[in-house]
């Protein structure tokens, strides 16, 4: 694919989440959704592998099903309310259906199934869009619609935690391990949308700076499989040294970053009388916990290193630009001090 070509596919996507984001109008924000998914599908088939090919036509039809139900429950809401509006989707039924189907366009559990199988068929960079850029319309019409089934977030939430704690235990391919870790993290955001929005918004912004700064540092080692990450501390030993904090940090162990948007939603959900679920969620989230400790053991600590002999990659120049990982990483590692005053701007 051409640079041109791949630029203005990319455009398209800002164009489509854009469009979502400013508008109130259902028709014009479904219109911004599938600008969206029509722009990705380009873009995960550029390397005309047939398992590329494959994952595309497996995203295009889970988000044409998703799409028609969104579009279907926006028109049974108009016909029962007499609103297009976004913020006036009131009735129990049409708020069911279009929360499902955003659901099933992000990748919440029970309807998440696409996600680890295209996930792991892409490569690195698109594979990064899909799991931070396309999350942001749907969540945004999720933030936005009354969310008066409580019942339901609630389920979809703890169920998303809990596919995306066993679904990646024995996982090896490190895209499949991050596209069960998302659906994990998604079930963190949604489970306290309708008690915190804030919090949410706190969530999705830790995980969006914590999920880039991974796919920023896997792209730099070019590593897709777990013993591909046994010969990165030969190419480039300082990202090698920070990738277990990250993990940690993706993983919710304090000090790091991650640490804060569970510790904050576990007091909201304890203070909201839902102490049992707050309990279930950090009992599931030591399911990733362990995964992403798997991965720093097992290719750090207990696998020997395979280089080939002769001059060692890390003394070449990198061919990524990397003021914007480093800075990434740093904030990965080193921002819960600031939570406090992040909590306050977003306030």
């Amino acid at each position: 694919m051409s640079p041109l070509t791949q630029s203005i596919f990319v455009m398209s996507l800002g164009l489509g989440t854009t469009m979502t984001l400013s508008s109130t109008h259902w028709l014009l924000a479904w219109m911004g959704i599938e600008i969206n998914t029509l722009a990705i599908i380009p873009l995960m088939t550029q390397n005309s592998h047939p398992r590329a090919v494959e994952a595309a036509t497996k995203y295009f039809f889970a988000q044409a099903g998703a799409s028609a139900l969104l579009l279907f429950a926006a028109f049974l809401n108009s016909c029962l309310t007499g609103s297009w509006n976004i913020t006036l989707m009131n009735h129990p039924a049409a708020s069911t259906l279009c929360i499902l189907a955003l659901a099933m366009k992000i990748g919440i559990a029970p309807l998440h199934s696409w996600v680890p199988e295209v996930m792991q068929a892409l490569d690195l960079r698109t594979a990064l869009i899909l799991s931070t850029w396309q999350k942001l319309a749907p969540l945004y019409l999720m933030y936005q619609i009354p969310l008066d089934n409580s019942d339901l977030i609630l389920l979809l939430g703890i169920l998303s935690i809990a596919v995306g704690g066993f679904g990646g235990l024995n996982q090896v391919q490190i895209l499949k391990i991050m596209a069960y870790s998302s659906i994990a993290h998604l079930g963190w955001m949604i489970i306290i949308l309708s008690i915190s929005t804030h919090l949410t918004l706190l969530a999705l912004y830790t995980y969006l700076l914590i999920s880039s700064s991974l796919f920023f540092s896997l792209m730099m080692m070019r590593a897709k499989h777990i013993s591909s990450l046994s010969i990165s501390w030969a190419k480039i030993p300082a990202l090698t040294m920070t990738l277990p904090l990250m993990l940690l940090s993706m993983g919710g162990l304090p000090p790091l970053t991650g640490f804060a948007p569970k510790w904050l939603i576990t007091m909201e959900l304890m203070k909201s009388g839902l102490a049992l679920m707050a309990l279930f969620a950090i009992l599931l989230s030591l399911l990733s916990l362990y995964f992403y400790l798997r991965i720093f053991y097992t290719t750090t600590l207990t696998t020997p290193p395979n280089n080939s002999p002769g001059s060692l990659p890390w003394r070449f120049f990198p061919q990524h630009i990397t003021l914007f990982p480093t800075l990434a990483i740093t904030a990965t590692i080193t921002l819960l001090p600031l939570t406090p005053a992040i909590l306050t701007f977003m306030m």
